[in-house]
């Protein structure tokens, strides 16, 4: 009978786990505000306050959280950073556009994942244990519309690309990539484009913007010499075990990397990589555990002198 019982106790806890994750804590959406600053910024600069939003993966029917996204308008900020899976439903673009114009009039900066170029698709949410996902679905997004949206607020499309806002006085330049996960990233554009903005814009400071935070990613940031990174895609971990984190990354990035600041080192550079795990899932897939889904909020302060 010993074993009735602990099957019992196993069956009824994952329940309760099943209850909350699916029916509460996906909706329990927060403002992480990150303890630590990031001194990168020329000695005697104000503070920048950086929004930095990533993967969520809206649908049209998400009524609470387009409304909770565009209260975020309401907040201190000075620059808003996307890092992309806006997207998830075919539908969603003009919501996601309305959700997030709150933030339009502030200097941002966007980059896409794969969730803003095609439509999601169901599959085995078990696999994600086994490898990063490889995508299924080829029904296209019309990912223009939402991009020349962003482009319109006066965000800087940093897919392959990089460009240069001032923000508090501050000149700075950004290098991002398209979405290394589906492959569409052109890493040697980094040192590219950083190198272009040194000689035309002569930025002040650089920031880095990809969504997917692979390895190769940090590491192409770090030759470039760029001092920090945003990144997205890992969902914190989505399901997490509670006191222990994240299980995977959905990349190669380390479990212990899957949401927050972290620090890497390389030839010499040493660069601050921010994830942020993002306020969705997909829509087939929906449940957070351990892991409330999450804007942060991340400040960059003047060097000491």
């Amino acid at each position: 009978m010993v074993w009735l019982w602990v099957l019992l106790v196993f069956v009824g806890a994952a329940l309760l786990a099943a209850i909350w994750g699916i029916g509460i804590e996906r909706h329990l959406r927060v403002v992480r505000y990150e303890e630590q600053s990031i001194d990168v910024l020329p000695v005697g600069s104000l503070p920048i306050r950086v929004l930095h939003i990533s993967d969520l993966h809206l649908a049209p029917w998400q009524k609470r959280k387009l409304a909770w996204i565009a209260r975020l308008g309401n907040l201190d900020i000075d620059l808003v950073v996307d890092t992309g899976d806006n997207l998830g439903h075919a539908r969603a673009i003009a919501p996601t556009l309305t959700a997030l114009s709150s933030l339009g009039s502030k200097p941002g900066v966007f980059v896409n994942g794969s969730n803003d170029y095609y439509a999601p698709k169901a599959r085995n949410p078990l696999s994600y244990l086994a490898a990063p996902s490889e995508r299924h679905s080829q029904v296209r997004l019309d990912t223009k519309t939402l991009t020349d949206g962003f482009e319109s607020w006066g965000w800087l499309n940093l897919n392959n690309s990089g460009g240069t806002l001032m923000v508090h006085g501050i000149r700075i330049g950004f290098v991002g990539i398209d979405d290394f996960h589906d492959g569409l990233s052109d890493l040697p554009s980094i040192g590219r484009n950083k190198a272009d903005l040194e000689i035309q814009n002569k930025p002040q400071v650089f920031i880095g913007v990809t969504h997917a935070p692979y390895l190769a990613v940090i590491d192409a940031m770090n030759d470039a010499k760029v001092p920090v990174l945003f990144g997205g895609h890992t969902h914190g971990g989505q399901v997490c075990i509670p006191g222990y984190g994240a299980i995977v990354t959905n990349c190669d990035l380390p479990t212990k990397a899957a949401k927050g600041l972290s620090s890497w080192s390389r030839g010499g550079n040493q660069l601050w990589l921010n994830v942020c795990a993002g306020l969705g899932h997909s829509i087939f897939a929906p449940v957070r555990f351990a892991c409330r889904p999450e804007v942060r909020v991340v400040t960059l302060v003047a060097k000491k002198g």
